[in-house]
């Protein structure tokens, strides 16, 4: 008997937990609203930047070869090396351009004496045809020999600076400031005259940055050009632009266009644009990877909220606002570029709306939140 009441009795048991538990759900009440944090986006002037990716290139840049031929005898600078301009790099063996010096020499002086002496014999026969002792052809063959000694001195005067000028070039100097690369020749090698690459030197201060950009914003930056008396091409009227590298570390490098293109590559239909930077520091190097930014409106006021702000339903953007009881709303936005940390809002938001910017996976539209209020900060850390 004692074993068909057993079911019975448990079953009663759980029967009075469960309405015990809907007592204290109905004396707990609903839950509470979900905590969220809100702010209004910021309103502030603002100019629009279009970002690019380029490079940086040296201003000046030369593979250095020797204009003479001969075997290289010394190397007076270090591998990568700062270099100043005229600074001595190599010396080729000078002792066969001496030698040819020294006989350019010798053969002027003898070239010397023979005018002086076809001078004086010029000067004697005059003498004599004035007194009829000589005829005149003889004075004639006498001035033809001088201005054939005339002649020689000036082809052994030339002969003889050429040979001064080989012997200076066997000292190959920096033609301009900048960093050396490393010697690609060890001293007794051979070096043909305009063909051997003996190193490479590159200017760093001031730089260039390359980059390209295409059709539409080239018509955009023309037309802002000419309503300022400029032409693209010659930079825009130095329109000042701000380059980033790689890294998170450095700081942003300011500098202006000031050349671009006189066409565009048919290929890709962009048009190649240059800026120009300084670089005291010579941190930018060529050959770097950065990201440049052109303004690319007027000053206007815009809205900005942060990007945590922005999430997307289907092909749209859009964000929570949260009105004056609390209640949820989706306004759909249409987010522009990314300025002093924040993306602008182009169309969507007035400024005056209190949006979620924290604890945006507890809300959904029409439920009511427990807003904490914060406040933007004109310029968030990147």
């Amino acid at each position: 008997m004692l074993r068909f009441l057993f079911p019975f009795a448990a079953l009663a048991v759980l029967a009075a937990c469960d309405d015990v538990d809907q007592a204290a759900q109905a004396n707990a009440g609903p839950p509470p609203p979900p905590a969220v944090t809100t702010a209004k986006p910021l309103v502030k002037q603002i100019l629009e930047d279009d970002e690019f990716v380029g490079r940086f290139e040296a201003v000046d840049e030369v593979q250095v070869s020797a204009r003479v031929g001969g075997y290289l005898d010394q190397i007076h600078f270090e591998d990568g090396a700062l270099v100043e301009e005229g600074q001595l790099l190599f010396t080729i063996d000078q002792r066969p351009f001496q030698a040819t010096l020294r006989q350019a020499d010798a053969a002027l002086q003898v070239a010397q004496a023979r005018l002086e002496f076809a001078r004086k014999e010029l000067e004697r026969a005059e003498e004599l045809v004035g007194r009829g002792n000589i005829s005149r052809s003889v004075v004639d063959e006498r001035r033809q020999e001088f201005i054939s000694s005339q002649a020689e001195v000036a082809g052994a005067r030339a002969a003889r600076e050429s040979a001064a000028l080989d012997l200076e070039y066997t000292e190959i100097r920096a033609p301009f400031a900048g960093r050396i690369g490393r010697d690609l020749l060890s001293v007794g090698n051979l070096i043909r005259a305009n063909e051997t690459v003996l190193t490479s030197i590159v200017s760093l201060d001031p730089i260039y940055f390359y980059f390209d950009i295409n059709e539409r914003y080239y018509l955009a930056y023309a037309r802002d050009a000419r309503s300022r008396g400029a032409s693209m091409q010659e930079g825009g009227g130095g329109l000042p632009v701000t380059v980033t590298l790689g890294d998170s570390i450095s700081a942003t490098r300011s500098g202006q266009l000031d050349f671009s293109e006189n066409r565009l590559d048919r290929e890709s239909g962009t048009m190649r644009v240059r800026a120009i930077l300084p670089n005291q520091d010579l941190v930018l190097q060529p050959g770097l990877f950065g990201r440049v930014n052109v303004p690319g409106s007027l000053p206007y006021t815009g809205i900005l909220i942060p990007d945590e702000a922005i999430t997307a339903d289907q092909n749209k953007r859009i964000v929570y606002v949260v009105d004056d009881k609390g209640t949820v709303a989706i306004r759909e936005v249409r987010p522009g570029p990314k300025i002093d940390g924040y993306r602008v809002v182009r169309d969507g938001l007035n400024g005056e709306e209190r949006i979620v910017i924290e604890g945006l996976m507890r809300v959904r539209p029409g439920i009511v939140v427990a807003p904490e209020e914060s406040e933007l900060a004109q310029v968030r850390e990147q």
